[in-house]
């Protein structure tokens, strides 16, 4: 089976807050964006919360996030995974992104929310004692995954959920439209 690489994170010059996922569909690597399957609630979410909408060229939701101190990455670097389901991780060849360098890097990064249950239980079991302690010291979220794979909660259910990024971010309401 052929192993699917992860991307270099979404980083702007001053992250507050680090979503990550498990690792990119197949859709998405074909796309060379993050969440780049328009089944995926990912940016119709961001585009509620932060103005990052789903009409927009990836470059200019990508930018919206960054300005606002958003980063988003992926649990794993790579691993062999037949198809884009979660469940299809080879656990086995899953290799672990660099987050001792990323946080030692971003130190700004005061919350971590985990797209899904998946992306939350990975990092969990292969982060290393020294990322854990970090993270310890942080606000940490595991958010409903806006995969489409997970359709036993509705789009609204989902994106009350996901609005403690705006409130991380200080917005004050959950909705802050460019």
């Amino acid at each position: 089976h052929q192993r699917t690489d992860g991307f270099p994170p979404l980083l702007g010059p001053r992250p507050r807050v680090l979503i990550l996922g498990s690792l990119p569909s197949q859709l998405s690597v074909r796309n060379r964006q993050y969440y780049g399957n328009p089944q995926n609630a990912f940016w119709s979410i961001m585009g509620e919360l932060l103005g990052a909408d789903p009409s927009q060229p990836y470059s200019a939701r990508t930018k919206i996030l960054t300005e606002q101190g958003i980063a988003v990455w992926d649990v794993l670097a790579n691993s062999v995974r037949p198809g884009s389901m979660d469940s299809g991780i080879d656990q086995a060849s899953a290799v672990i992104n660099d987050f001792e360098g990323f946080f030692a890097r971003n130190r700004e990064i005061r919350m971590l929310c985990f797209n899904g249950q998946t992306a939350a239980k990975i990092f969990s079991d292969r982060a290393s004692a020294d990322v854990q302690a970090f993270v310890e010291n942080i606000e940490c979220a595991t958010l409903p995954s806006t995969s489409p794979a997970y359709a036993s909660m509705n789009f609204a259910d989902k994106l009350k959920r996901w609005s403690v990024i705006s409130i991380a971010l200080g917005s004050g309401d959950c909705v802050q439209k460019h």
